[in-house]
């Protein structure tokens, strides 16, 4: 069951603009205006909101038709529908007609829609759209939506999928998820194949980073940009594997105690000049270059310990002990 929050003017009496009545009433359904003129009714008279069950107990309506009906005014403009958390409740704000821009072309362009909704595939990609961003769409969401498959050659499977990868990374607003298309597009993606092979790059790319901050130490994965630009390069050009990038990070936190991507960055810049790849390069490059042999400081003699070159001697361990003690006096 929907909650809808009002923004609202506490007023005794519902005003409805004639801009409503002029240009919007004669083209709407019943069941849209009676969902129009309730909302903008509770709206007015001060109520914090109202759930779906109360308007489908006064209008006889069920909780989809009203909520075809609010889609149906946020696409034209008259009001505008927010999400307010995952449960199905919405924020809902009527807007000033007087002060909407160029009417006629929002009209052309719901009419320009509504041409478009009648192919099956497409209506039922944005339904599907819908369902899972879990709010209506807008009319500008719906005519960007159009110029993909138009522009970029998506089909509606393609441009699914791109909403649930957009969705995977948390992500719901309208302005990234066409920068997700656009990038898409550049990299040549034409395909669900292409799409799905860009992702798994994509996704152990992001993989990779998320272990490196994580050994660093820090938990906020939204890197700036800069830092960004080098971890991709220690991962997709240098190709050095974790395990390398690690040793580098440890080395950097004994010579500075802190974690410091300049810092990092040198010392991989310089093993990838030296062209080192693994631990075992570093550790041979570490290793000492003078090595002594054993009998250096005892004199050139290969064959024998010099210890072992004095005489041994044999002693009469009993009688030496008498004498320690005395008793070879008495003898």
């Amino acid at each position: 069951m929907s909650t809808f929050m009002f923004k609202h003017k506490d007023l005794e009496y519902t005003p409805v603009s004639n801009i409503f009545i002029d240009k919007y009433m004669s083209k709407a359904n019943g069941d849209q205006i009676k969902v129009y003129l309730l909302g903008l009714r509770y709206c007015l008279s001060g109520e914090i909101g109202i759930n779906s069950a109360s308007i489908s107990s006064v209008l006889n309506l069920n909780e989809n038709e009203i909520l075809a009906a609010w889609n149906y005014w946020n696409n034209l403009g008259v009001i505008t529908v927010n999400p307010i958390d995952s449960l199905g409740n919405y924020s809902i704000e009527f807007l000033n007609l007087n002060k909407l821009p160029d009417q006629e072309a929002a009209q052309s362009t719901v009419s320009l829609i509504s041409e478009e909704l009648e192919n099956n595939s497409i209506k039922d990609m944005m339904q599907d759209i819908e369902k899972l961003l879990g709010r209506p769409l807008s009319n500008k969401e719906m005519t960007m939506y159009l110029s993909w498959q138009k522009d970029f050659n998506y089909t509606p499977e393609i441009i699914l999928l791109l909403i649930q990868y957009s969705l995977s990374k948390g992500k719901t607003d309208y302005r990234y998820i066409e920068t997700i298309a656009i990038a898409w597009h550049d990299a040549k993606i034409r395909t669900i194949d292409d799409a799905q092979t860009f992702i798994k790059k994509h996704e152990d790319k992001w993989l990779n980073i998320k272990k490196i901050l994580k050994y660093l130490g820090i938990q906020n994965n939204d890197v700036m940009k800069p830092q960004q630009q080098i971890l991709e390069k220690w991962i997709n050009v240098y190709k050095f594997p974790l395990d390398v990038i690690y040793k580098a990070c440890d080395i950097c936190f004994e010579r500075i105690n802190k974690a410091d991507f300049k810092y990092i960055d040198a010392i991989l810049n310089n093993w990838f000049k030296s062209n080192i790849k693994t631990l075992e390069d570093i550790e041979k490059k570490d290793k000492p270059k003078t090595s002594f042999k054993k009998n250096n400081f005892y004199g050139n003699n290969n064959n024998k310990d010099t210890f072992n070159n004095y005489e041994q001697r044999s002693y009469n361990y009993d009688e030496l002990e008498k004498k320690l003690l005395g008793w070879d006096i008495n003898d």
